[in-house]
């Protein structure tokens, strides 16, 4: 099947960068597509960006125009560029591999935003 390991995350002030990345193993050539998501305490688990393997990506609207999603350079690579980073956006940022429409989630990197 399908392990999915997140890397990056860490402490940053607003206004401030960060890079995650995600990197599937496994059988990765059935892995339709890939994406972020994040979780607060209490809360949902929301989607922010995802990307298929054709390349076609969705940003969410709270992250539209700070957030950008793109393939890494290994097959079955997620990367989430994240800029202008607020307060708001700290959280445990979860990768997610769909693999044949089942979907493989990583543990998780924690993001925190110093206001």
């Amino acid at each position: 099947q399908v392990s999915v390991v997140e890397y990056g995350g860490g402490l940053t002030q607003a206004g401030g960068s960060l890079r995650l990345s995600c990197t599937a193993s496994g059988h990765i050539s059935s892995i339709n597509s890939m994406g972020w998501y994040r979780q607060t305490p209490g809360t949902q688990r929301e989607m922010v960006a995802t990307i298929t393997k054709d390349g076609d990506t969705q940003i969410a609207d709270p992250w539209k125009g700070r957030f950008t999603i793109s393939r890494g350079n290994a097959e079955a690579t997620a990367v989430l560029q994240m800029d202008k980073l607020k307060a708001d956006d700290t959280a445990v940022y979860v990768c997610n591999a769909n693999w044949l429409g089942y979907p493989f989630w990583g543990r998780g990197t924690q993001v925190t935003v110093a206001s």
